[in-house]
């Protein structure tokens, strides 16, 4: 059970500043695409997609944070 909650932890909580940054500069560049025209009903998932992660993940990065 102890390695289960290990190899869970290490899955989940890799790089989470990472992911976020990531997450943030692809609805950066989606958002500049839709400066430009209207974004596919695909774009537009992964637009809102991302922003759910982004919280999401900076909830669970504080939450270890303060672990």
């Amino acid at each position: 059970m102890l390695f289960e909650l290990k190899e869970w932890h290490r899955t989940h909580a890799r790089n989470i500043p990472g992911r976020i940054l990531a997450l943030k500069e692809r609805v950066d560049m989606l958002d500049r695409k839709a400066e430009q025209h209207a974004l596919s009903e695909e774009e537009l998932y992964e637009l809102r997609s991302s922003n759910v992660d982004i919280h999401s993940l900076s909830r669970m990065n504080t939450s270890i944070s303060w672990q």
